[in-house]
């Protein structure tokens, strides 16, 4: 069934432009103003239309239905330029297969050695930190998870000047990524700075992931981390397909399993960092489960059930502020959402950052509230409604790694130290493809 009622378009599009100036002044005001303009809306990335999902069940429809509506957009051309075709951003005729593949790397009888190593990083970083010193908290989270992905990726293979190396680099692609997105294409091609260090970074940074997959196969002893596992994983014999990842497919899947993990995972504990400095009487009742459970000692594994506020504090910022808070696909036949034709060919948007702050799916949604996720208010997101890892087939294959990472880093903190915000400095959202605080300088105080 079609519809006569035409899709609206957001207001403010410029020629050439479109709707670029309010997506770089304040794209998430921009985002949450557009639901009241329908269940679909056009917007313009420069010259180029796209539709925009308002909606939690349209969402969800786009979500399931990934055959339709692929992996695709102006993020996953950019991804793909630098990260390949990994498991996060290939489209639906690699994904099964890949899917299937690097799904043994994350089963959970393999969570147990991951969370150790996860400990362990988690413990020396948090012992290096000394009273009075100011950090900022995005910054050291993006060094504690990559330590800890690290470990659990390619066990000792990375030295720590590769580390630093790799976080620079990583660093220099998220902000590339998003800027070449919004940008007329003819200028990603100009020898600027900012394109120089995109292109050297993402060189060197394939190159740091060739030599460590070369190292792992050459080397004489066994390991049990996740590189290892890629190496030998069987594919059962299909179409054709050859039985294991090759190394160039290994290579793709490292590389995006580096920005996925280290960028949201960071993003995600800088924020909630952030929201506990805002709100003292959360922040009292997370020290007080650290104390309890963990008596100062680094979170462990064993730990993270009896961790239940800590989870919700991490669900809720989660839900606040969702790292991946603009995403793309693109429609691969012509199909409708709701009552709406939509063709092929069509770039179609969806925001978790919108959906999570719509006040029909959540109550007072500005206000950071992790009792919103205790069992007894029972909330049960409707399906669509709470999309912080995606959702469908395409659901993130780590996520359930990530959170017991997040948890075992943020609690193991709390049971530590108490991070003050510095006073005069406001902490805005940074304008990249995941939802990152900008200058979030806070103080460490010890807890004793």
């Amino acid at each position: 069934m079609t519809t006569d009622v035409p899709i609206s378009q957001a207001p403010g599009a410029l020629p050439l432009l479109g709707h670029l100036l309010p997506l770089v002044r304040d794209p998430l005001k921009f985002l949450t103003s557009l639901p009241a303009r329908g269940d679909l809306v056009h917007i313009r990335i420069g010259p180029k239309k796209a539709l925009l999902v308002c909606d939690p069940g349209l969402t969800r429809h786009v979500l399931v239905n990934d055959r339709t509506f692929d992996k695709g957009g102006p993020a996953f051309d950019q991804g793909r330029e630098v990260l390949g075709n990994g498991l996060p951003l290939c489209p639906h005729t690699d994904h099964r297969r890949q899917r299937r593949l690097v799904q043994p790397a994350f089963h959970p009888a393999r969570l147990p050695a991951y969370a150790r190593l996860m400990t362990e990083q988690t413990d020396t970083a948090t012992g290096s930190w000394t009273d009075g010193q100011t950090i900022d908290a995005y910054t050291e989270m993006q060094n504690i998870v990559a330590q800890g992905l690290v470990a659990t990726m390619f066990a000792d293979t990375l030295n720590p000047t590769a580390i630093t190396e790799v976080l620079e680099d990583l660093g220099a692609i998220t902000d590339g990524i998003f800027r070449r997105m919004i940008t007329p294409p003819r200028l990603n091609t100009l020898p600027t700075p900012g394109n120089r260090r995109y292109y050297q970074a993402r060189s060197r940074l394939r190159r740091t992931m060739v030599r460590a997959t070369a190292d792992r196969r050459s080397a004489a002893t066994g390991h049990d981390d996740l590189l290892s596992v890629l190496l030998g994983s069987p594919d059962p014999p299909e179409d054709g397909h050859d039985q294991n990842l090759s190394d160039a497919e290994i290579i793709d899947q490292l590389m995006a399993f580096f920005f996925a993990g280290i960028e949201t995972a960071a993003a995600t504990l800088a924020w909630a960092l952030h929201a506990l400095a805002q709100h003292p009487h959360i922040e009292e009742q997370l020290h007080a489960e650290a104390d309890s459970v963990l008596a100062g000692a680094a979170a462990t594994l064993d730990d993270v059930p009896r961790l239940e506020y800590t989870r919700r504090v991490l669900m809720e910022s989660l839900r606040r502020y969702p790292p991946a808070w603009l995403v793309s696909r693109t429609t691969t036949t012509d199909t409708h959402l709701g009552t709406h034709p939509v063709r092929a060919g069509t770039a179609v948007f969806y925001s978790p950052y919108l959906i999570h702050h719509r006040t029909d799916q959540y109550d007072n949604p500005e206000q950071f509230d992790p009792d919103r996720w205790s069992s007894s208010r029972h909330l049960n997101p409707p399906d669509g409604s709470f999309i912080p890892f995606g959702g469908g087939a395409r659901k993130c294959v780590g996520d359930q790694f990530g959170i017991t990472e997040a948890v075992i880093i943020l609690a193991t903190i709390a049971a530590r130290w108490r991070l003050e915000p510095l006073p005069g400095r406001p902490v805005r959202p940074a304008l990249a493809l995941t939802l990152s605080p900008q200058r979030l300088h806070m103080r460490l105080r010890p807890r004793t």
